[in-house]
């Protein structure tokens, strides 16, 4: 089984950096085998490019989120990719036109335009609050989410490895 664990994030916007707090983590954590994690940042054309080497069955995207819910809560769920072959072409290019990709939708977008987005695709995130300060540093409560992420991301791919076997 082949599984990227994508982690988006810019470490000079605070909380938003989360992604590649749990990206160090990840990598040194003894607990993780056969997953390729990436450090993406803000460029989510690596993740793209990462995908379209092809024969990915899972891919797990970390992130910080906005949901509305209490700080600091780790959530999982299945992103809601546009399909760009429904677009218009004005439409596409306009959707299209960020060449970095900077968000994980963009990223996931294109990817699925591309006919490379895995299956099974999960976004695992954590509640943030602290997202447009410009300073370096998770805030405490992010932090403290960082070994939940770690755990939930190592949780998924077991469950994964399982029900592939």
């Amino acid at each position: 089984m082949n599984v990227v664990v994508a982690c988006f994030g810019n470490v000079l916007r605070a909380d938003d950096g989360v992604g590649v707090v749990v990206a160090e983590r990840l990598v040194s954590d003894p607990r993780l085998t056969g997953a390729r994690v990436l450090d993406v940042g803000i460029g989510g054309m690596r993740l793209v490019q990462e995908l379209l080497s092809g024969g990915v069955d899972l891919l797990l995207v970390v992130d910080a989120v906005d949901l509305g819910r209490t700080p600091g809560s780790v959530v999982v769920q299945r992103p809601d990719v546009l399909d760009v072959s429904t677009l218009s072409s004005d439409e596409r290019r306009d959707a299209l036109a960020d060449t970095h990709l900077a968000t994980p939708a963009r990223a996931l977008m294109m990817a699925r335009g591309l006919g490379v987005l895995p299956e099974t695709t999960l976004i695992v995130g954590v509640q943030t609050t602290d997202t447009d300060e410009p300073r370096e540093g998770l805030s405490a409560t992010t932090a403290r989410a960082v070994p939940v992420l770690v755990d939930e991301v190592l949780r998924l791919i077991d469950e994964h490895r399982a029900r592939s076997d």
